[in-house]
Formats: C-alpha cells, structure tokens, sequence
C-alpha cells in the first residue's frame, strides 16, 4: 500500500487565501524554549539542558477554512436536511467519524474550461467514462487545474466548480463528503462575479449562481474538502481516502491532513 499526502501546508507567504483567512506562524526556536523551561522549572539553568537548548514551539493564527479543510453543514446555514427532515445542521464536531473514510473517486475536470459550473450530466459523463457507478459513502474529489496555481494569488481565480444541481446529484446517491483541489467547491468568485454583474446590467439578477454549490447542503447535508492536492497522483478508482477533521466545538469547518491509501498494483 502507498500512501498519498492530499494536504496542503500551513505556512508563511503563502497567497491562496484573502488577506483576512490567511495563515500566520510565529517559530520559536529552541533557544527561546530554554528560556520558557526556566520559568517552568525553577532554578534551571542552561547548562542543564542539553546543548543549553530548549524545546522549540510555534503560535498560530489562521481561519478554520485555511488550508486543506473540511466544510461543516453549519457552514452553508442553520439547517439542512431540508429535503428529506428538517434539522439543525452539524457543525465540524459532530460529523459522524465513518463519513470520513471512503472509496476515492477523482473527476479529472482539468479539460473544462475555467469556472465551468458542472450539472449533473456532466458527472454521469465523467463516471461513464472511468466505468463507474456511485456507491454509498462514496467520496467524490473534483481534480481541476488550480493546484498548478498553488502559492500565488491567481489560485483562488482558477478551477471548475460543481453547481446546486451537480452537488445534490451526488448526495442523492448517498455521497456525503466531497472535495476539490481548487479554493472553493464552487466556481471561482472571480468568475462568478463577473457572470453576476452581468445579470444585474441586464436587470435580471441572477441569485441562483451565488455560492449554489454550498448551498446544497441546506437541502442536504454534507461535507466539503476544500484545498486538496495530489489528486493527479492517485488513481482515478481504486484508493481510500482518509480525512477526519480537527474536533473544534460549534465551528463550520476543521483543518484536515487527508491522505489516500493506494493498494500496490
């Protein structure tokens, strides 16, 4: 078996999110641990410590949707489930823990065009095409052309994205995680805002394009992975993806360290 890191880093200088959500490290190295660990321990002094050195820690300060992350249904509103029984939606906590293992299945979406929004049609093309009909629990990984874009501000402006309809063509076949390696499970904000300040030029505004993907999950609720990579070196069917997320109490999202498990051929 190889495992696969499907992960992006935390790191410094990194430009994928906004200003706002982005990530910041403070390191403390080993020097400043041994100054920690004499206030810790009282009368320590360097010579005690091996090489006089410390531990080394760092302090963060990023988004719960910084990095590669798995979207809560409380991110996409109150409730959901609106489809079937109406309920409160999860939050990041409360998502049950088998939802996130699962046969991968990758759609590789690179050949569309930028903010191409897929409907349902154009999944069935893509599962026809790999000989593939959707199991339950599957977990469906949209591979796009954003991760070449990874580290610069161009990344939140490419990829596809997967509509309303697309999305909820996947829940009703019992997926209940699903992920890309764009910034968003929705087409580029860019894109689409400038698709609606044309309808609102044509004073038709057009509300159904805006974040429809997301809102999926009040008429059903799921999960999101957002900022993947690596998709292209896993197979299309065939691996399993693990993606539990951190266990923050309320949030609408938690940081994951997803990795797919590829069998040895």
């Amino acid at each position: 078996m190889k495992l696969v890191d499907l992960s992006v880093p935390i790191a410094n200088g990194l430009h994928c999110d906004p200003p706002l959500t982005a990530p910041h490290v403070i390191y403390q190295d080993h020097q400043k641990g041994a100054e920690e660990m004499q206030i810790a321990f009282e009368g320590l002094k360097p010579e005690h410590l091996p090489d006089g050195i410390g531990w080394a820690t760092e302090k963060i300060t990023l988004n719960t949707h910084s990095g590669t992350h798995m979207d809560a249904p409380w991110h996409y509103g109150p409730i959901m489930n609106r489809e079937t029984e109406e309920k409160r939606a999860l939050t990041i906590d409360e998502i049950p823990l088998d939802w996130c293992i699962g046969s991968l299945i990758v759609l590789d979406c690179t050949d569309l065009a930028e903010g191409y929004v897929l409907e349902p049609s154009d999944i069935d093309v893509k599962l026809n095409a790999m000989g593939h009909s959707l199991n339950y629990r599957d977990i469906v990984c949209v591979h796009t052309t954003a991760p070449k874009y990874f580290g610069t501000v161009e990344y939140r402006d490419h990829g596809v994205g997967v509509g309303k309809a697309g999305t909820l063509h996947l829940l009703r076949q019992g997926v209940r995680v699903v992920g890309t390696d764009a910034w968003s499970w929705d087409a580029p904000f860019s894109i689409t805002g400038e698709k609606w300040k044309q309808s609102l030029r044509d004073k038709k505004p057009n509300t159904s394009i805006i974040w429809e993907g997301h809102f999926a999950g009040i008429e059903r609720g799921y999960c999101q992975l957002e900022k993947l990579v690596n998709l292209d070196k896993v197979p299309r069917i065939g691996a399993t993806i693990y993606c539990f997320p951190i266990k923050i109490a309320g949030a609408s999202a938690g940081w994951v360290r997803a990795v797919a498990s590829v069998p040895d051929t």
